[in-house]
């Protein structure tokens, strides 16, 4: 290797997803023979609905040609018809601008609203995947700290303004939160929003998980708080809400022209979004009613279990999961990613192992985080208690070994 050629500084310290920097160890325990649970990725195991695939089967063109920049029209018209149902308001499709997935929302939010150096306020812990574009973009991450005690609810206003400055260019919320399944109230969002109309500043709404309500709870949509909606940014995919992952479909949507030109100006750089999956999205969105309900009992149900099986594990802690379809615990062991690889490399049940995403690797503070794991609950029923069976027998076998 030529020590002379050297990658940029930005390439060395964008950081490994805590979600998948594992899998080679995975795939090794799977090459020996070993069946591994993953409950370290947010992959739903419910089909795609079969109105996702008879759409794209009656595509009839004939060349698969490029789009427009911000995607179908078609598409971005029954994404304001969605948003428009639940309360927003006058949200037409020049609102919205189709994204290759969620992750490049909020790189795309990321280079029109900061600059080299700028900084955004983030609860902590955060989607890891913030943690990293953040990095290729070169943007700063202030971390907003929220504790499992309090089941990752956001601190009192004040303790959020403290850390705003003159490089505050805006407060990223989640909600329902991925890693933690935490629901923000009402009063949480009127918190942020107060806050970022009073520092003119935006509020980038990342609203994945909208529908992962459990217990009769109800969401908050940033479109739904009273106040000016020019300082007001959503990110949405389709990943979770129609188990279509591998779809890469995504959307910015804001009433502020400034921000929805400078999408545009990023969106032609990659020129456009995958054409036949918004073909088939636009069908998905026009049947929720159809999908919706039936999966978010599943989730519920499977929340329900996870919650009960790390009951079970002496030490462990967590609280009852809100929304979404993940649990962020604080395990008995003193260092999570050890863990996880150990149980990877080490340890089986009856040939099987469970395979979490180490906590750390979601906190923008270093140190946070290195004896939690998120564990996202995306197996039926069955699977699900074996995993979480393996994972405490694994847990006092570690302890075992490592007093």
């Amino acid at each position: 290797m030529n020590k002379n050629l050297l990658i940029s500084n930005r390439g060395s310290v964008i950081p490994a997803s805590p979600i998948r920097k594992l899998i080679p160890c995975a795939d090794e325990a799977k090459s020996r023979g070993i069946e591994v649970y993953h409950l370290n990725i947010g992959q739903p195991d419910i089909q795609t609905p079969s109105y996702f695939w008879r759409a794209i089967q009656g595509y009839g063109e004939k060349v698969l040609a490029y789009g427009p920049s911000n995607g179908l029209l078609a598409l971005r018209k029954a994404i304001a018809t969605y948003y428009n149902s639940f309360g927003a308001k006058n949200i037409t499709a020049a609102n919205v601008s189709i994204t290759t997935g969620g992750s490049e929302a909020i790189l795309f939010v990321y280079i029109i609203l900061a600059d080299k150096g700028d900084e955004f306020l983030i609860p902590d812990p955060c989607y890891a995947n913030y943690i990293s574009l953040a990095a290729i973009a070169e943007v700063k991450l202030v971390p907003i700290l929220t504790k499992v005690e309090g089941g990752f609810h956001l601190p009192e206003e004040e303790e959020i303004e403290k850390l705003i400055t003159p490089k505050t260019k805006g407060i990223i919320i989640c909600t329902p939160n991925n890693p933690t399944g935490t629901i923000y109230s009402k009063d949480e969002m009127m918190r942020v929003a107060r806050i970022a109309e009073k520092h003119n500043i935006y509020l980038i709404s990342d609203e994945v998980y909208r529908e992962f309500l459990f217990d009769g709870r109800k969401h908050t949509s940033v479109f739904n708080l009273p106040g000016a909606d020019e300082y007001k940014i959503v990110i949405d995919s389709v990943s979770k809400r129609f188990s279509a992952c591998g779809a890469r479909i995504g959307c910015v949507v804001s009433t502020n022209e400034d921000v929805l030109k400078g999408v545009m100006r990023c969106s032609m750089s990659r020129l456009c979004p995958p054409t036949i999956e918004q073909v088939g999205m636009v069908e998905l969105y026009g049947r929720m009613d159809d999908i919706i309900p039936e999966m978010m009992k599943e989730y519920e149900l499977r929340r329900n279990v996870v919650y009960e099986e790390i009951q079970k594990i002496p030490g462990a802690f967590a609280t009852l999961p809100e929304g979404a379809f993940y649990m962020t615990c604080r395990l008995p062991v003193e260092d999570a990613e050890k863990f996880t690889q150990w149980m990877l490399t080490d340890f089986s049940v009856d040939g099987k192992t469970t395979m979490i995403a180490p906590g750390e690797g979601f906190y923008v503070t270093p140190g946070r985080g290195r004896n939690e794991a998120r564990i996202a609950y995306v197996l039926k029923e069955k699977e699900l208690r074996d995993a979480m069976r393996i994972l405490r027998e694994g847990i006092k076998k570690y302890q075992e070994e490592n007093k």
